[in-house]
């Protein structure tokens, strides 16, 4: 069984693409192009299921058309319309200095200063020059280079200087 934690999301299905199985893939992270994946996982009906890779082509830098095997018809494509993608963590190829913004989500903040956890990563907004990290408690804190002082995959924790009385606004 797939945990969540072993996982992180790239995507989400979107709409059906011809009538032999294709289908649109909305994507944040092109990691299951750079490490040649063999599948993905989809999140069906609260359950994590890998789904193997039959082809794929790109439309756009965040848009693929997606061939999954056994899924032959319009139909059965149409049933995988809105799910979330995932990808597994063991297989990405990113270390501490090149991970993606979609890698770090449910990540945990350590306040440099004291240590204690700020809270978890629930979203990054990189809409803007100064790009944030939302806490799951809707705080958010910035994402400079500067302010981050480590990064631990193995630990899923990213150590900041949090400037003083940021945390109680």
């Amino acid at each position: 069984m797939i945990r969540e934690e072993e996982v992180y999301k790239i995507g989400k299905l979107g709409k059906t693409h011809g009538v032999k199985g294709e289908i649109s893939f909305l994507f944040d992270d092109d990691v299951f192009d750079r490490v040649e994946a063999d599948y993905l996982i989809l999140m069906v009906d609260g359950i994590l299921v890998p789904f193997f890779i039959e082809e794929y082509r790109f439309k756009s830098d965040s848009n693929a058309i997606l061939k999954f095997e056994d899924i032959d018809t319009q139909e059965r494509a149409c049933g995988l319309t809105g799910c979330d993608v995932y990808f597994p963590r063991d297989l990405a190829d990113s270390d501490e200095d090149t991970m993606s913004w979609a890698e770090i989500v449910g990540f945990e903040i350590i306040d440099a200063n004291t240590s204690k956890s700020a809270g978890r990563i629930a979203s990054v907004d990189d809409t803007t020059i100064n790009i944030l990290f939302e806490l799951e408690d809707g705080r958010l804190i910035p994402a400079s280079e500067e302010l981050i002082t480590d990064v631990d995959k193995d630990n899923r924790t990213i150590t900041i200087d949090i400037p003083d009385g940021l945390l109680e606004l």
